[in-house]
């Protein structure tokens, strides 16, 4: 089932609303000459969904969290310039001086580096229409991601182009899960924080927009939080690869709310003419 099928098939079953639950702790058996105790409700989990609330960021890399590795920066030598800043923008170029990069990281992307400064158009995944991974996805912006939480699962869309993550609740993870492009995501509520754990990540996306790697060691815990009085979502990462980085490293990703409907947009697949990174082409027409 394609990403936009599986989105339209989850927003057939209701509308973009959060599920907030409460449950009061069940009342255990009091002995005699034993005062009951007060019963205490669980906290609430995070409502990350009602009322049509999408998240927005522009945000195309994590905010590094002090007292650790450093997730990868642009190039001082190739100073990245946005758009709609009044001058001709880049793409982004990695600083290779990171020391948290391992020797064969480093190599592969002096390579990719050195053909994006001689004028290849550098990958993201939204230009071929190819899924992000993890945490790639997190740097997903311009167009609003959504929740959908129901008490087995959260379902997060970034309404981009609807690729679709899914994140099963309070089950472990699987046995020998098989490697795909977002990986297998378990996770659970810890108080106000949806915790989320994900292995089995295929080696065929990037960490982050500088076009960093990974092998399939790749494993990414995130913690999702409302901050600011609900207006912002924030989302902690730790990336581990022990191929990849001498340490492991954490970053943050920053949303702001925004009440909007979801709107369906298609990603303009087969650009080969101008991102020419492996899109499948047929050997003949269908029809």
């Amino acid at each position: 089932m394609s990403t936009i099928s599986a989105c339209k098939r989850i927003l057939a079953g209701g509308a973009l609303s959060g599920l907030v639950y409460a449950a009061m702790a069940a009342g255990a058996g009091v002995g005699a000459g034993v005062a009951a105790q007060p019963v205490q409700p669980k906290a609430s989990p995070p409502d990350f969904s009602s009322g049509q609330v999408g998240w927005l960021t522009f945000r195309g890399e994590f905010i590094a969290v002090p007292g650790g590795p450093s997730p990868l920066r642009n190039d001082p030598a190739h100073p990245n310039v946005g758009n709609n800043t009044g001058a001709q923008p880049t793409y982004r170029i990695g600083d290779l001086s990171n020391p948290n990069l391992k020797p064969w990281v480093k190599e592969l992307m002096k390579k990719d580096n050195d053909e994006v400064l001689a004028g290849k158009i550098a990958f993201t995944p939204r230009s071929s229409c190819t899924s992000a991974g993890i945490p790639g996805f997190i740097l997903f912006g311009f167009q609003p991601l959504y929740f959908l939480q129901t008490p087995k699962e959260v379902v997060m869309i970034y309404s981009g182009d609807q690729q679709v993550r899914h994140v099963y609740l309070d089950v472990p993870h699987s046995a020998h899960p098989k490697p795909s492009w977002y990986g297998e995501s378990v996770g659970h509520y810890e108080g106000d924080t949806l915790v989320v754990d994900t292995i089995a990540l295929n080696d065929k996306t990037f960490v982050d927009n500088y076009r960093t790697p990974h092998t399939n060691k790749l494993h990414v815990t995130e913690r999702w939080k409302l901050t600011d009085g609900g207006k912002v979502l924030e989302a902690t990462v730790r990336v581990e690869d022990p191929d990849t980085f001498n340490e492991p490293w954490s970053g943050i990703q920053r949303y702001d709310r925004v009440e909007r409907p979801m709107i369906e947009e298609v990603c303009a697949e087969n650009n080969l003419h101008l991102f020419n990174y492996g899109v499948p082409v047929a050997d003949k027409p269908d029809f």
